[in-house]
């Protein structure tokens, strides 16, 4: 009897061994597909909206929604967002640090030289914004000797600081702050400086939620279109292959539609030309 106990305690046992050294390979293996992932990181200084802002702690917007579409169900990639500011945005993607970054980002060529641009994903043109009450500003021909703020190396700083410097006898007047857009349009509002230039879908957002009835949009004309793209570091040729073909994808089966509709409340998309 004593052998017979014996014996079934040593199968007990190797049964139990057998058992955990299936679980341990059975983990190992989950553990092992979840690394085959590659983790990309997409930076974004979390403004403006509706393009991008946090909402009960997290980010969302049109942008930050379009990217979790573009990386759903991916076999290959797992999506992660960073919040920094707006020049730690660039400075992470010169030292690798993101490989993609999403900021209602328009195209410049001195972008374009250090990095990729993906396929675009709204259509958002410029607006010179003013005072209502304020009629010595209509078009960009008349912001000589008015004052704006802007955010350093964003588009509008650089477009007006190129036009200070074709018109140095009279130039606009630029007070760099750090402030996000809303603080700057409720600061327009308040008489604090005399127009702002920015995108229309923010400006008429902002404007709606804020109850800055005081305020007037004013068409500007473009020499190129008003996109608005996710840009990638460089060397990350792969990715934005994968980026690209998941946009045309999202675009044919309507997800860019809906997501435009559901953030801006319109259809702002690219032409489908555009895209490919």
């Amino acid at each position: 009897m004593k052998k017979i106990v014996k014996y079934s305690s040593l199968a007990a046992l190797g049964l139990v061994a057998a058992g955990v050294l299936a679980a341990c390979s059975g983990g190992a293996k989950k553990e092992g597909e979840a690394a085959s992932k590659k983790e990309i990181i997409v930076a974004t200084n979390g403004s403006p909206k509706p393009f991008i802002y946090e909402e009960n702690g997290e980010l969302t917007g049109y942008e930050i929604e379009v990217v979790r579409a573009i990386f759903k169900d991916s076999d290959k990639y797992d999506v992660k967002f960073e919040k920094t500011e707006w020049s730690g945005v660039f400075a992470g993607l010169d030292a690798d640090r993101y490989n993609m970054a999403v900021n209602n980002l328009s195209y410049t060529k001195e972008r374009a030289e250090k990095y990729l641009y993906a396929a675009p994903i709204a259509q958002n043109p410029n607006v010179l914004v003013v005072k209502k009450d304020d009629s010595s500003i209509k078009s960009l021909a008349d912001i000589g000797g008015k004052s704006t703020e802007v955010v350093q190396a964003t588009t509008s700083a650089k477009q007006l600081e190129a036009y200070n410097a074709e018109h140095p006898d009279n130039p606009t007047i630029l007070n760099y702050t750090k402030a996000d857009f809303q603080q700057i349009m409720v600061r327009l509002s308040d008489g604090q400086f005399d127009y702002k230039i920015f995108d229309k879908i923010g400006v008429e957002t902002v404007i709606k939620n804020q109850g800055l009835d005081n305020l007037k949009v004013i068409e500007l004309p473009s020499d190129q279109q008003p996109y608005v793209y996710p840009l990638l570091a460089q060397g990350q040729d792969e990715l934005k292959s994968f980026v690209d073909k998941r946009i045309q994808e999202l675009y044919k089966d309507g997800t860019l539609e809906k997501l435009s509709k559901q953030f801006f409340g319109d259809t702002y998309l690219p032409a489908e030309a555009d895209i490919k």
